[in-house]
């Protein structure tokens, strides 16, 4: 009965964003647009002993292996609208039908995310059942998740599919939260091999399945049974992981390309910070160090011959090396980034409290690789965001943390939308 109550007026929620989707399909777009568009064209017209070599345009295949298969997927029928768009040489490519075929695939795509809100939604705790919808916290859950501001601008404006990636992200969540650990570790494998940012959080999956799930009992106390490890469910995960992770990059692994892709995946040489700076930890950092050389040379303590001349703005950023404070290497930032999910961690390991603990790690350990990861985008914000929408709906102190965050994540959206 609940449930039928919900479908009235969710999928005229659904219904209503769509439309507003689809009103944005000639608004502005950003350069991922044509990055994608590059995408197709390499997977549709290159054998994929080609797909990470392929340098025509400077926008390279740099996903892993799942998401190029979906780009091959979306190239099927994308011949059918504007067969030019997947053309490798035919970079910037913007016809009408291109430009309409790439924004209903992310559209389309989308359903992935909206059936994992619905997911969340029926997972929802109620206390008590209130009359007024606007009460209702599987409502306000949906509202916060389908009308997010930044799957708005980030997908459907400035052009990306973060939202079929959530929806995965929201799926492997709930079957954690239905008692079903195995089948969300099946699902957080396949999503990091459609999209690698999301091994920021992959260290909550493994210390909460590792404690409990591998290990079947506690003390009384609640600590660690240690001869409770159950060898036959680690065996389980470990296969999964394998089994996901060889169908996706065994076929590279079979061409010896690997270590190309691993490149492609992992491209330290773009610098400290990405074009538009995440407001982290880095960003406050660089800012430091390009104030402190004015003043060094106000009071001629620096000459500007010593003033480095690399740019941290521009598309493409250049391997910047620090004027006053010390340089920072991708050691320093993995180093900063473990130190600070520690704690997060080591609770979730001492103190199991179930999926709602894992759920709190989750966010943390976002948080933490958002704070100081490695060339990290202003857009990674959202897997602190919208995982923090799940709890902020059923209690008040975290209800007060995600309006700080929203306000503060999206806000630091806004130059994605920016153009001259």
């Amino acid at each position: 009965m609940a449930v039928s109550k919900m479908w009235s007026w969710f999928l005229p929620l659904v219904f209503g964003v769509t439309l507003l989707k689809c009103l944005l399909i000639p608004a502005y777009y950003s350069t991922d647009f044509e990055v994608h568009r590059n995408w197709m064209a390499i997977t549709y017209s290159l054998p994929m002993s080609k797909w990470y070599y392929e340098e025509t345009s400077r926008w390279r295949l740099d996903y892993p292996p799942f998401f190029a298969w979906l780009e091959y997927y979306l190239s099927y029928y994308a011949q059918f609208f504007d067969e030019e768009m997947l053309v490798v040489q035919n970079l910037n490519y913007t016809s009408n039908a291109t430009v309409l075929f790439q924004r209903l695939s992310v559209i389309t795509t989308d359903m992935v995310f909206i059936f994992g809100v619905i997911s969340c939604c029926k997972n929802i705790k109620r206390t008590k059942e209130s009359k007024e919808i606007l009460e209702k916290p599987d409502f306000i859950l949906a509202v916060l998740l389908l009308c997010n501001f930044g799957i708005l601008i980030i997908d459907h404006i400035h052009f990306q599919y973060n939202g079929f990636l959530f929806g995965l992200l929201f799926l492997s969540i709930v079957k954690m939260f239905k008692g079903r650990p195995v089948d969300s570790a099946v699902l957080f494998t396949v999503l990091m091999n459609f999209k690698h940012i999301f091994i920021y959080v992959a260290p909550a999956y493994g210390i909460y399945l590792l404690r409990s799930y591998c290990f079947a009992e506690n003390k009384q106390d609640g600590s660690i049974q240690w001869r409770s490890f159950n060898f036959l469910r680690f065996n389980v995960l470990a296969c999964i992981v394998c089994a996901v992770f060889a169908v996706s990059f065994g076929p590279f692994i079979v061409m010896g390309q690997l270590p190309q892709v691993l490149a492609r995946l992992f491209p330290f040489k773009r610098g400290l910070s990405h074009a538009y700076w995440a407001p982290n930890f880095w960003a406050q950092y660089n800012a430091a160090d390009k104030v402190l050389p004015v003043i060094g040379m106000k009071l001629q303590l620096l000459a500007p011959a010593n003033i480095s001349n690399a740019s941290m703005t521009g598309g493409l950023v250049q391997k910047y090396k620090h004027t006053i404070l010390p340089s920072v290497s991708p050691l320093t930032t993995l180093v900063c980034t473990l130190l600070s999910i520690t704690p997060a961690l080591c609770n979730i390991w001492l103190k199991p409290r179930g999926p709602r603990g894992f759920l709190q790690c989750l966010i943390l350990c976002a948080l933490g690789s958002f704070m100081f990861g490695w060339h990290v985008h202003e857009k990674a914000i959202l897997i602190a965001i919208l995982p923090l929408s799940l709890l902020a709906v059923e209690n008040r102190n975290d209800a007060g943390t995600y309006l700080i965050l929203a306000t503060t994540g999206h806000l630091s959206l806004f130059p994605l939308v920016f153009t001259v």
